[in-house]
């Protein structure tokens, strides 16, 4: 089942600061909803592990995440996939831009594109987007947090 998102969030730091926070492991780790760990596998890469629930089914997804594209600071491609066992698979992608926000600042925008299967992708493709809007929502949140924290 595919899916897309597309959003933005205005950020109250330079677009350095946003693309150095973007490319740190400790930092994302910590702001992705249900992350265990995030760790570096190589120049543009890493290994996840993320505990989600969708409805009545809770999995936890491993899988491998990759940079492309990289224009710092100006934005790059994530692409991913993950194993999530007997609740299914997800994999996907997102372009990240960044750019001076109206007033100062970095205005951060994403388009987001996704598959799921498997027993996730049973429960119906409602549940499924509200639970991935959330996600976007609380890791933006967390994110900008973390941005205005220095």
């Amino acid at each position: 089942m595919a899916m897309t998102m597309k959003g933005e969030v205005a950020l109250p730091a330079s677009r350095q600061t946003v693309w150095e926070k973007l490319n740190d492991p400790e930092v994302l780790k910590a702001c992705i909803p249900g992350c265990q760990s995030l760790d570096k596998t190589g120049e543009n890469g890493f290994t996840a592990t993320v505990k989600l629930k969708v409805g009545p089914v809770s999995a936890t997804f491993k899988g491998n995440v990759e940079l492309t594209d990289l224009d710092p600071p100006n934005g790059y491609k994530i692409g991913g996939s993950g194993e999530g066992g007997i609740a299914g698979f997800a994999k996907g992608g997102a372009t990240v831009r960044l750019s001076d926000a109206e007033g100062g600042g970095t205005l951060l925008s994403y388009d987001v594109e996704a598959n799921v299967g498997g027993k996730i992708a049973q429960l119906g493709a409602r549940l499924i987007d509200g639970v991935a809007k959330k996600n976007a929502d609380m890791f933006f949140a967390n994110f900008a947090e973390n941005v205005k924290a220095g």
